[in-house]
């Protein structure tokens, strides 16, 4: 049985975002599952477009993410070197099997040239095709010039791809195509085919982006004499509202921002993974031992998926809340984990910088009461400040508050103060005694619990929001719960 061997290649050309994300996860949870190999490899022969510390980038995320791979930069392997632009000797090599075949030619036209040939195409009101201009006489390639394929017997190609279905593609897609640079560096379209015959790759699984362009791998497979690997193109992520690709412009962002903004690797794998691929029940969160299980490309769907940065807080929320005490308190403290700051696009710490002198202990005791509302990593100072640091007035909490705002000053201030002397008197400063105690105040004041409980969290806090009032005013403290409270006078 044929071991299976996939592969990423990205190129080093900027950040690494979601869609080079799901074009990584998907090969390597085949390979996982198959028990195969995954292959990283980096396509660095775009000169123009590189950008020096992308690849690094790339590395760290996939290794943040726990995408592990078996060969390629920092690992090595027995089909190395993995970056394309140390293998231009073995691009050479293989196109020089090409021209001794007749099936590739220097290119002797310049630009101006060949915008000519395109301008009489237009005029003549057919499509422009390089091979109804190809040279009767090339000259002998030296390596200045590019060197073209030749397409010459331009066919219609069948194939199946795993996601796609039966695709077929006529002549008319087929034309001599350049194969390496006058730069002396190869295309894309040649240096995939070759590397991927190299390194033994079974299976190609990429954006579908790539589909237009498959006739002409084919071909080139054929020209070589190799049986093509299965060939799957995943459908696109498409922006928010469903009707194209997701770009810069939809508010798409790098991983690493997700990263920095607190978002969970497992989260970011499992709402990928959802991009476009179920596992036909009703179940949305998946572990990464779960995906490997279950993952099949035959699930994939055709459609593309829509990009829904809601779907991915809730479930990173999800993942926040399954995580131990003792883990969510090293992410959020150590986000960088064992790099360095300078390695790593993790922020240096989630805590609000007021909590740099409190205990160990005493941040565990606040981050256990602020889990179940943590969407993000990052969201943690916005839950959590007012355990650290005085809490800024804010007029808005009782102005936006329909409830409160039908008291007036005065009303308002007087239940402030009643709390106050009714939590002053507890000599137990326990969650169960102060929610008692809280109890007690509604029958005596007889107030709903949405306006005495929201103008003692306002009064204490100065959030809408907070944990259970008992656990939050527990964990401030008496004193600090009753000098807040005092305070009742700030209250508009």
């Amino acid at each position: 049985m044929t071991t299976i061997r996939t592969r990423f290649a990205p190129s080093p050309t900027g950040y690494i975002h979601v869609g080079n994300v799901r074009a990584a996860l998907f090969p390597w949870l085949l390979a996982r599952q198959q028990g195969g190999t995954f292959i990283l490899r980096i396509e660095d022969t775009d000169r123009a477009r590189f950008v020096p510390g992308a690849e690094d980038l790339i590395l760290d995320t996939l290794e943040w993410l726990g995408l592990d791979w078996d060969e390629g930069p920092r690992r090595g392997g027995e089909y190395g070197p993995y970056h394309q632009s140390e293998r231009l000797e073995i691009y050479r090599a293989w196109a020089q099997t090409l021209i001794d075949k007749g099936l590739a030619y220097a290119d002797p036209y310049s630009p101006k040239q060949v915008q000519a040939f395109r301008d009489e195409a237009r005029a003549a009101k057919k499509a422009f095709l390089y091979r109804d201009y190809r040279p009767e006489n090339p000259p002998a390639w030296d390596g200045t010039q590019p060197l073209r394929f030749k397409v010459a017997n331009p066919k219609r190609y069948t194939w199946h791809d795993p996601v796609m279905g039966e695709l077929s593609a006529g002549p008319e897609a087929l034309d001599d195509f350049i194969l390496i640079k006058a730069d002396g560096y190869p295309t894309y379209n040649f240096a995939h085919i070759v590397d991927d015959a190299e390194m033994h790759i079974t299976h190609v699984i990429r954006g579908l982006e790539y589909i237009s362009s498959i006739p002409r791998y084919l071909s080139l497979y054929e020209a070589f004499g190799l049986t093509p690997p299965v060939l799957a193109c995943l459908p696109h992520i498409m922006a928010p509202d469903g009707k194209k690709k997701l770009g810069k412009r939809d508010g798409a962002k790098s991983v690493s921002d997700y990263r920095t903004d607190g978002i969970l690797p497992e989260a970011m794998l499992n709402f990928l993974a959802s991009m476009g691929w179920n596992d036909g029940t009703e179940q949305e969160i998946f572990s990464r031992d779960e995906l490997i299980e279950k993952f099949s490309l035959s699930r994939v769907q055709k459609s593309g998926a829509r990009f829904d940065e809601k779907r991915l807080l809730w479930m990173n929320g999800q993942w926040i809340r399954r995580l131990s005490l003792d883990d969510l308190y090293t992410r959020v403290s150590n986000p960088a984990g064992n790099r360095s700051l300078q390695q790593s696009t993790a922020a240096s710490t989630y805590w609000p910088p007021a909590a740099a002198q409190a205990s160990e202990d005493y941040k565990k005791r606040v981050l256990a009461l602020a889990q179940d509302r943590l969407k993000t990593l990052a969201g943690l100072p916005q839950l959590t400040s007012y355990f650290f640091e005085e809490p800024a007035r804010d007029d808005s909490l009782i102005e936006t508050n329909k409830q409160l705002k039908k008291l007036s000053p005065g009303e308002r201030q007087a239940l402030v103060r009643t709390a106050h002397d009714s939590l002053a008197a507890l000599t137990d400063w326990t969650p169960e005694s102060i929610q008692q105690c809280l109890n007690d105040l509604l029958e005596k004041t007889s107030q709903k619990p949405g306006i005495l409980f929201s103008l003692v969290r306002i009064a204490t806090t100065w959030t809408p929001f907070s944990p259970q009032l008992n656990d939050t005013l527990a964990l401030l403290g008496k004193e600090t719960t009753l000098r807040r409270l005092s305070k009742e006078e700030r209250l508009p």
